[in-house]
């Protein structure tokens, strides 16, 4: 190792992990990434049956035609052509029925928002949140104030209300401020892509690509501690009992996860972590033998005043062939919960026994008999909940301890969770740590 070499470790093989690694290994410096799992990809990692072509994500993900930090380090990496973007068809509750909502004329006709002065005010509202930039401003209220105001009661209650209580609860949904609000409408597109053979095959594609330029991955490997010696060294603990040194560290999970991992970070600093709220999230995975939805409807919007145990349907083989995945159809049942919520702990046959009897709602015709298999997922970090003036609480990158970092969907606000802002706030930390004095001179 030179001496302007440093040896860095990576806390977590997800898109904010690699794409540090990918940056500091082309700067010449060694890297090290500790994974708990036995792939790379993190929240956005995938499954795939022996007889299927393309792999199916834990957690239902796409990318939106506006993730330009995502497709430049696929351009970066020369994969472009592998891109898809179909233009599949979301639709939205009203009465009992579902109605196409992914374009100006199909909002217009979208007949929840009612006539007249409430879809002209749905309109005004959407375009200038399209068009400014002052999010800042509108942190200091809740999305919940900010709409009544602008839009109007019946325009926010049938259009975002049922969002905001499906997203974040009873207990939340009238917080979160209305910069994340602002930052779902001002960048994102109708028009949804992904990678040729499933997130899982780009986050392998690219794990590859790393360890060429250098990068050592462990997987199944669990971090158990991470404190700085005397001699400016960060020593890595594993559950195993076997340590490690290193001149920096990363780490890209959860604010528990981190606090509970570095406790000799300061007082306010780990305050700061475990005061960041979060909702958990359960996701259904099914394979069927038929089509779900007579008229091709991939995500289905639904509120919990409807009467279903679930926030989204997605029909996944809307989206893509169902030929990529042996002919079967597949279907995602998600919803953000509280961790304390009891569908945590129940068993995926009393899920599948809570769930799928409302899939008679979409079609008449479908009973147990379609279904082929099902998987359960389930993580206590799915979605943060920004509450107002939150750009305040946000921990630093740079954590107090020198030669720590800290890189997590929850500092991407105002933008919302997703892997374009984790290979956003990836290469970040990788330039920060890059400027950061080494360690034998701090």
């Amino acid at each position: 190792m030179t001496d302007n070499q440093r040896h860095i470790a990576i806390i977590g093989a997800g898109f904010a992990g690699l794409s540090a690694a990918w940056d500091l290994a082309k700067a010449g410096q060694r890297v090290s990434i500790f994974e708990a799992s036995a792939e790379p990809g993190g929240l956005a990692s995938g499954f795939k049956e022996p007889h299927w072509d393309w792999s199916v994500e834990r957690f239902y993900h796409h990318w939106f035609q506006t993730d330009s930090h995502l497709l430049s380090l696929i351009e970066e990496l020369g994969w472009s052509d592998q891109v898809l973007f179909p233009k599949p068809i979301s639709v939205m509750y009203y009465k009992g029925k579902f109605y196409p909502f992914d374009s100006i004329p199909a909002a217009l006709a979208y007949p929840g928002l009612g006539y007249g002065i409430n879809k002209i005010r749905f309109g005004l509202v959407g375009l200038y949140l399209r068009l400014t930039n002052n999010w800042r401003t509108l942190e200091k209220t809740t999305t919940d104030a900010w709409m009544r105001k602008y839009a109007g009661n019946k325009v926010y209650e049938s259009m975002w209300q049922p969002m905001m209580i499906g997203k974040f609860g009873e207990n939340w949904h009238d917080k979160v401020n209305m910069a994340w609000m602002w930052a779902r409408l001002h960048s994102r597109t109708t028009r949804l892509g992904t990678f040729r053979g499933g997130f899982q095959v780009f986050a392998n594609k690219f794990a590859a690509k790393i360890e060429e330029a250098g990068v050592t991955i462990h997987y199944n490997t669990r971090v158990s501690s991470l404190k700085r010696q005397e001699n400016g060294q960060i020593v890595v603990s594993f559950v195993n009992g076997a340590s490690e040194s290193f001149d920096q560290a990363l780490v890209t999970l959860s604010p528990g996860m981190m606090a509970k991992m570095a406790p000799d970070l300061p007082p306010e600093y780990l305050a700061g972590l475990l005061n960041l709220k979060s909702m958990g999230a359960v996701v259904m995975t099914v394979s069927i033998k038929h089509p779900l939805s007579p008229e091709g409807y991939y995500w289905y919007n639904i509120p919990k005043q409807a009467g279903y145990p679930f926030l989204s349907l997605v029909e996944h083989t809307n989206f893509l062939k169902p030929e990529y995945f042996g002919g079967e159809h597949i279907l995602y049942i998600g919803d953000y919960l509280e961790t304390d919520h009891p569908n945590f702990n129940k068993s995926d046959d009393e899920l599948a026994d809570e769930f799928l009897p409302h899939l008679v709602k979409i079609n008449p015709d479908f009973n147990r008999d379609w279904v082929n298999k099902i998987w359960v997922s389930k993580t206590a970090y799915a979605q943060p909940i920004p509450l107002p003036n939150h750009s305040a609480n946000i921990p630093a990158i740079k954590t107090p301890i020198p030669g720590l970092f800290f890189a997590s969907m929850s500092q991407v606000y105002p933008w919302d969770r997703g892997t374009n802002f984790a290979v956003e706030i990836g290469r970040r930390a990788a330039k920060m740590m890059l400027l950061e004095k080494h360690a034998g001179g701090v």
